[in-house]
């Protein structure tokens, strides 16, 4: 099945993280939302997504295609049903588009005017649950269930690798997976309020504590004496130590020393340093706002914990305080003593402190490159023009270029 997903009208409620991917590349359990897709429906996926990303996200077009909502978290009953569909025919969910058959004349036509006139809807059936990830705050909440439904998806007819009898095990053994070249040594962990699961070759060194629902992605180090509460994802080929509850980093970043990382979304290539805590409570035990790049404000969010959102390349130096529901821009770079402000622009270098100035773009690559080196990964001209788009578009949160 060829699978093409589209970015959702939530898609600008999801900055910084959308700002250098498309929806689908967000993880949320221990996939991406493109690797359930692909998963469920048994099929490859490409994008529909904003024009600075699509040449590094492009279509795949073929003579039938299955167009979906990437913001939804796919389930064994949606994609059933979506399999039923017929050519020209598209499943809604209070009248928005889940998804659609097409074929290529249908989709070039769709791609041209933005709809597909003699497309045939029906709404979908009242039992089958649509799930969605519409704003920054909810991606951790769903991880809670999103994590052992990948588990069991991933898992399924499969046999674990050896755990070590050094390790100490609560709760049912067929909660834990590891996968090939895994390696875990004189470890404690729960998995009686979920599972936990560990990617291939990732390595959790001794004395770290893992409660389940928790996830490790593949290449991932989990440093000496970790504390690691669930719901928590931990995407591939980073490095985490300390104390981390019901958060998600991405892929490809560091939290790798003590403190507090609670109710948090890093995105790739972040860098929180050594003792950086984050408040995810207010003294008031009330709600938190957080800010929204769609409507410029900082908006309600329902929820009494919310902690850091981080977009890709930010980092922050040793001892920094987070407060509660705090946003944090694509490359800024924030250090200094007390707390930082709710949202930090992207580019931002400083602190409240001594003041913010801008990261200067081409300093800014320069040390993108060298950390993208280091995990032997190439920082592309695509990479470059894509993030030169949020520079020049984030241009008017830097208060101080005015």
């Amino acid at each position: 099945m060829n699978i093409i997903l589209f970015d959702s009208d939530a898609r600008n409620h999801l900055l910084p993280l959308t700002a250098t991917r498309p929806m689908g590349e967000l993880r949320v359990g221990i996939l991406t939302l493109r690797e359930k897709w692909e998963r469920l429906l048994r099929g490859s996926a490409s994008y529909i997504t904003q024009e600075y990303l699509q040449e590094k996200f492009p279509i795949h077009i073929e003579d039938e295609n299955v167009i979906v909502n990437a913001g939804i978290l796919p389930s064994e009953q949606l994609c059933r049903r979506i399999t039923e569909l017929e050519l020209n025919e598209a499943l809604l969910h209070e009248g928005e588009l889940v998804a659609a058959r097409l074929n290529e004349a249908q989709f070039e036509q769709l791609i041209e005017d933005e709809e597909v006139h003699s497309l045939q809807g029906v709404e979908v059936e009242s039992d089958i649950p649509i799930v969605q990830a519409n704003r920054l705050w909810e991606l951790t909440l769903l991880c809670k269930q999103a994590i052992p439904d990948d588990f069991a998806l991933l898992t399924s007819g499969r046999k674990s690798q050896r755990v070590s009898p050094t390790n100490q095990i609560i709760g049912p053994l067929d909660n834990l997976f590891l996968e090939e070249g895994a390696t875990m040594e004189c470890c404690i962990i729960n998995t009686t309020g979920g599972p936990v699961y560990i990617g291939k070759n990732a390595e959790v060194m001794e004395g770290a504590l893992l409660r389940g629902p928790v996830a490790i992605g593949a290449d991932t180090i989990v440093k000496m004496g970790a504390k690691i509460y669930g719901a928590t994802s931990i995407g591939p080929n980073c490095r985490v130590g300390g104390e981390v509850t019901r958060s998600i980093m991405l892929a490809n970043s560091n939290k790798a020393h003590d403190g507090f990382l609670g109710d948090a979304v890093l995105g790739e290539w972040c860098n929180i340093g050594a003792d950086t805590n984050n408040s995810n409570l207010k003294n008031n035990y009330g709600e938190v706002k957080l800010w929204d790049y769609e409507a410029e404000r900082f908006e309600p969010t329902g929820q009494q914990f919310v902690g850091l959102v981080m977009g890709d390349h930010a980092r922050c130096g040793i001892n920094t305080m987070f407060n509660t529901g705090t946003v944090v821009g694509v490359f800024a770079n924030v250090f200094g003593a007390g707390f930082l402000r709710n949202f930090i622009p992207d580019f931002a270098w400083g602190g409240d402190g001594g003041g913010y100035r801008t990261y200067k773009f081409a300093e800014a690559c320069e040390t993108a490159a060298r950390v993208m080196e280091r995990r032997h990964q190439p920082f592309t001209d695509l990479d470059k023009a894509i993030y030169y788009h949020v520079y020049d578009r984030t241009m008017k949160y830097r208060s101080w270029e005015k």
